[in-house]
Protein backbone atom coordinates (compact mmCIF):
# COMPACT_ATOMS: atom_id res chain seq x y z
CA UNK A 1 0.00 0.00 0.00
CA UNK A 2 1.30 3.34 -1.04
CA UNK A 3 0.68 6.39 1.14
CA UNK A 4 0.16 9.73 -0.51
CA UNK A 5 1.80 11.98 1.94
CA UNK A 6 0.65 15.12 0.21
CA UNK A 7 -2.93 14.05 0.38
CA UNK A 8 -2.53 13.09 4.04
CA UNK A 9 -0.93 16.41 4.75
CA UNK A 10 -3.72 18.30 3.03
CA UNK A 11 -6.35 16.30 4.86
CA UNK A 12 -4.57 16.93 8.15
CA UNK A 13 -4.46 20.61 7.36
CA UNK A 14 -8.17 20.49 6.49
CA UNK A 15 -8.93 18.73 9.76
CA UNK A 16 -6.95 21.29 11.72
CA UNK A 17 -8.68 24.13 9.89
CA UNK A 18 -12.04 22.47 10.59
CA UNK A 19 -11.14 22.05 14.25
CA UNK A 20 -10.09 25.70 14.42
CA UNK A 21 -13.26 26.81 12.76
CA UNK A 22 -15.36 24.64 14.99
CA UNK A 23 -13.44 25.74 18.05
CA UNK A 24 -13.79 29.41 17.13
CA UNK A 25 -17.29 29.54 15.75
CA UNK A 26 -19.04 26.57 17.43
CA UNK A 27 -17.41 25.18 20.54
CA UNK A 28 -16.69 28.57 22.12
CA UNK A 29 -20.27 29.89 21.75
CA UNK A 30 -21.60 26.56 22.85
CA UNK A 31 -19.25 26.58 25.83
CA UNK A 32 -20.33 30.10 26.63
CA UNK A 33 -23.95 29.06 26.32
CA UNK A 34 -23.34 26.01 28.48
CA UNK A 35 -21.48 28.17 30.97
CA UNK A 36 -24.35 30.65 31.04
CA UNK A 37 -26.80 27.80 31.36
CA UNK A 38 -24.73 26.33 34.16
CA UNK A 39 -24.55 29.70 35.85
CA UNK A 40 -28.28 30.12 35.49
CA UNK A 41 -28.84 26.62 36.81
CA UNK A 42 -26.55 27.34 39.73
CA UNK A 43 -28.46 30.55 40.36
CA UNK A 44 -31.74 28.66 40.19
CA UNK A 45 -30.35 26.06 42.57
CA UNK A 46 -29.08 28.85 44.84
CA UNK A 47 -32.46 30.54 44.72
CA UNK A 48 -34.12 27.21 45.40
CA UNK A 49 -31.84 26.63 48.37
CA UNK A 50 -32.58 30.14 49.58
CA UNK A 51 -36.27 29.50 49.10
CA UNK A 52 -35.99 26.25 51.03
CA UNK A 53 -34.14 28.04 53.78
CA UNK A 54 -36.77 30.78 53.77
CA UNK A 55 -39.47 28.13 53.81
CA UNK A 56 -37.73 26.41 56.70
CA UNK A 57 -37.44 29.74 58.51
CA UNK A 58 -41.07 30.42 57.73
CA UNK A 59 -42.01 27.01 59.11
CA UNK A 60 -39.98 27.72 62.24
CA UNK A 61 -41.59 31.15 62.53
CA UNK A 62 -45.00 29.57 61.99
CA UNK A 63 -44.20 26.98 64.66
CA UNK A 64 -43.12 29.69 67.06
CA UNK A 65 -46.24 31.69 66.22
CA UNK A 66 -48.41 28.63 66.81
CA UNK A 67 -46.64 28.06 70.11
CA UNK A 68 -47.07 31.73 71.04
CA UNK A 69 -50.72 31.61 69.97
CA UNK A 70 -51.26 28.46 72.01
CA UNK A 71 -49.53 30.05 75.01
CA UNK A 72 -51.54 33.26 74.59
CA UNK A 73 -54.72 31.23 74.22
CA UNK A 74 -53.90 29.34 77.41
CA UNK A 75 -53.14 32.59 79.21
CA UNK A 76 -56.38 34.16 77.99
CA UNK A 77 -58.33 31.09 79.06
CA UNK A 78 -56.73 31.21 82.52
CA UNK A 79 -57.45 34.94 82.82
CA UNK A 80 -60.99 34.40 81.56
CA UNK A 81 -61.53 31.68 84.16
CA UNK A 82 -60.11 33.91 86.88
CA UNK A 83 -62.29 36.80 85.73
CA UNK A 84 -65.30 34.49 85.61
CA UNK A 85 -64.58 33.29 89.15
CA UNK A 86 -64.17 36.86 90.37
CA UNK A 87 -67.38 37.90 88.60
CA UNK A 88 -69.14 34.85 89.99
CA UNK A 89 -68.02 35.70 93.52
CA UNK A 90 -69.10 39.32 92.97
CA UNK A 91 -72.50 38.27 91.66
CA UNK A 92 -72.93 35.82 94.54
CA UNK A 93 -72.02 38.57 97.01
CA UNK A 94 -74.41 41.01 95.33
CA UNK A 95 -77.15 38.37 95.30
CA UNK A 96 -76.51 37.58 98.98
CA UNK A 97 -76.63 41.28 99.81
CA UNK A 98 -79.86 41.69 97.86
CA UNK A 99 -81.36 38.66 99.59
CA UNK A 100 -80.30 40.01 102.98
CA UNK A 101 -81.73 43.41 102.07
CA UNK A 102 -85.00 41.85 100.93
CA UNK A 103 -85.09 39.78 104.12
CA UNK A 104 -84.50 42.86 106.25
CA UNK A 105 -87.14 44.80 104.33
CA UNK A 106 -89.53 41.87 104.65
CA UNK A 107 -88.90 41.57 108.37
CA UNK A 108 -89.31 45.35 108.76
CA UNK A 109 -92.56 45.21 106.76
CA UNK A 110 -93.79 42.30 108.88
CA UNK A 111 -92.86 44.21 112.02
CA UNK A 112 -94.65 47.33 110.77
CA UNK A 113 -97.70 45.31 109.75
CA UNK A 114 -97.68 43.56 113.10
CA UNK A 115 -97.35 46.84 114.95
CA UNK A 116 -100.14 48.34 112.84
CA UNK A 117 -102.32 45.29 113.46
CA UNK A 118 -101.59 45.41 117.20
CA UNK A 119 -102.40 49.12 117.30
CA UNK A 120 -105.61 48.44 115.40
CA UNK A 121 -106.45 45.63 117.82
CA UNK A 122 -105.69 47.85 120.81
CA UNK A 123 -107.78 50.65 119.31
CA UNK A 124 -110.60 48.23 118.59
CA UNK A 125 -110.29 46.78 122.08
CA UNK A 126 -110.53 50.29 123.49
CA UNK A 127 -113.63 50.96 121.42
CA UNK A 128 -115.19 47.70 122.59
CA UNK A 129 -114.25 48.48 126.17
CA UNK A 130 -115.87 51.90 125.90
CA UNK A 131 -118.96 50.34 124.36
CA UNK A 132 -119.12 47.67 127.08
CA UNK A 133 -118.54 50.23 129.81
CA UNK A 134 -121.28 52.45 128.37
CA UNK A 135 -123.71 49.54 128.27
CA UNK A 136 -122.83 48.48 131.82
CA UNK A 137 -123.22 52.06 132.99
CA UNK A 138 -126.65 52.15 131.44
CA UNK A 139 -127.68 49.22 133.64
CA UNK A 140 -126.67 50.94 136.89
CA UNK A 141 -129.32 52.72 138.93
CA UNK A 142 -129.41 56.50 138.36
CA UNK A 143 -127.07 58.39 140.67
CA UNK A 144 -125.05 55.32 141.58
CA UNK A 145 -122.36 55.88 138.96
CA UNK A 146 -120.73 58.96 140.47
CA UNK A 147 -121.14 57.89 144.10
CA UNK A 148 -119.33 54.62 143.39
CA UNK A 149 -116.18 56.54 142.39
CA UNK A 150 -116.02 59.08 145.27
CA UNK A 151 -114.31 56.73 147.76
CA UNK A 152 -111.57 55.91 145.28
CA UNK A 153 -111.17 59.59 144.47
CA UNK A 154 -110.72 60.40 148.17
CA UNK A 155 -108.06 57.72 148.51
CA UNK A 156 -106.12 59.11 145.59
CA UNK A 157 -106.40 62.66 146.96
CA UNK A 158 -105.06 61.59 150.36
CA UNK A 159 -102.21 59.69 148.68
CA UNK A 160 -101.04 62.78 146.76
CA UNK A 161 -97.71 64.40 147.69
CA UNK A 162 -98.03 67.54 149.76
CA UNK A 163 -97.02 69.81 146.86
CA UNK A 164 -99.72 68.36 144.60
CA UNK A 165 -102.30 68.54 147.34
CA UNK A 166 -101.37 72.19 147.91
CA UNK A 167 -102.23 72.87 144.26
CA UNK A 168 -105.81 71.78 144.97
CA UNK A 169 -105.98 73.52 148.35
CA UNK A 170 -104.80 76.84 146.86
CA UNK A 171 -107.68 76.99 144.38
CA UNK A 172 -109.43 80.38 144.15
CA UNK A 173 -112.65 81.65 142.68
CA UNK A 174 -110.75 82.70 139.59
CA UNK A 175 -109.01 79.33 139.34
CA UNK A 176 -111.32 76.78 140.97
CA UNK A 177 -110.90 73.03 141.00
CA UNK A 178 -112.54 71.70 137.85
CA UNK A 179 -114.69 68.65 138.45
CA UNK A 180 -115.24 66.67 135.25
CA UNK A 181 -117.99 64.05 135.01
CA UNK A 182 -119.55 62.13 132.13
CA UNK A 183 -122.94 63.80 132.60
CA UNK A 184 -123.96 66.88 134.57
CA UNK A 185 -124.24 65.82 138.24
CA UNK A 186 -127.37 66.13 140.27
CA UNK A 187 -127.63 68.36 143.36
CA UNK A 188 -127.04 65.41 145.66
CA UNK A 189 -123.99 64.37 143.63
CA UNK A 190 -122.64 67.91 143.78
CA UNK A 191 -123.02 67.93 147.56
CA UNK A 192 -121.35 64.51 147.74
CA UNK A 193 -118.38 65.80 145.75
CA UNK A 194 -118.06 68.91 147.96
CA UNK A 195 -118.19 66.78 151.09
CA UNK A 196 -115.59 64.36 149.72
CA UNK A 197 -113.20 67.20 148.83
CA UNK A 198 -113.61 68.79 152.28
CA UNK A 199 -112.70 65.49 153.96
CA UNK A 200 -109.72 64.83 151.68
CA UNK A 201 -108.28 68.37 151.68
CA UNK A 202 -109.40 69.56 155.12
CA UNK A 203 -110.66 72.71 153.42
CA UNK A 204 -113.52 73.93 151.28
CA UNK A 205 -111.93 75.01 147.96
CA UNK A 206 -114.06 76.55 145.21
CA UNK A 207 -115.08 74.06 142.53
CA UNK A 208 -116.62 74.22 139.05
CA UNK A 209 -118.37 71.37 137.30
CA UNK A 210 -117.97 70.41 133.66
CA UNK A 211 -119.38 67.41 131.79
CA UNK A 212 -117.40 65.34 129.24
CA UNK A 213 -118.95 62.14 127.79
CA UNK A 214 -115.45 60.79 127.14
CA UNK A 215 -115.10 60.21 130.89
CA UNK A 216 -117.71 57.43 130.46
CA UNK A 217 -118.20 57.07 134.19
CA UNK A 218 -116.50 58.40 137.30
CA UNK A 219 -114.99 61.71 138.21
CA UNK A 220 -111.82 63.69 137.48
CA UNK A 221 -110.35 66.68 139.34
CA UNK A 222 -108.25 69.18 137.36
CA UNK A 223 -106.20 71.47 139.55
CA UNK A 224 -103.46 73.99 138.84
CA UNK A 225 -100.59 71.55 139.12
CA UNK A 226 -102.16 68.09 139.18
CA UNK A 227 -104.99 65.98 137.87
CA UNK A 228 -106.67 63.22 139.87
CA UNK A 229 -108.67 60.73 137.83
CA UNK A 230 -110.94 57.99 139.09
CA UNK A 231 -112.93 57.18 135.99
CA UNK A 232 -113.41 54.48 133.44
CA UNK A 233 -111.60 56.65 130.90
CA UNK A 234 -108.55 56.69 133.16
CA UNK A 235 -108.75 52.92 133.59
CA UNK A 236 -109.02 52.38 129.84
CA UNK A 237 -106.07 54.72 129.22
CA UNK A 238 -103.99 52.75 131.72
CA UNK A 239 -104.96 49.50 130.01
CA UNK A 240 -103.94 50.93 126.61
CA UNK A 241 -100.61 52.10 128.04
CA UNK A 242 -99.96 48.66 129.51
CA UNK A 243 -100.79 47.03 126.18
CA UNK A 244 -98.44 49.43 124.37
CA UNK A 245 -95.66 48.74 126.86
CA UNK A 246 -96.15 45.00 126.48
CA UNK A 247 -96.12 45.31 122.69
CA UNK A 248 -92.90 47.36 122.74
CA UNK A 249 -91.27 44.83 125.07
CA UNK A 250 -92.15 42.00 122.70
CA UNK A 251 -90.68 43.93 119.79
CA UNK A 252 -87.45 44.59 121.67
Amino acid sequence: MRVDWWTLALQTVNVLILIWILGRFFFRPVAEIVARRQEEANKVLSDANAAREEAADAREDAGRMRADIAAERGRLIVEARKSAEVEKERLVAVAAEEIAKLRREGEAAITRDRATAEQAIIARAGELAVDIATRLLGRLPPGLGLVAFLDGLNRELRALPWEAKQGFMSATADHPIEVVTAVPPSKSEIEGVRHALQEALDSEPPIAFRSDPAVIAGIELHGRTAIVRNSWRADLDRIREELDVGRQRRRS
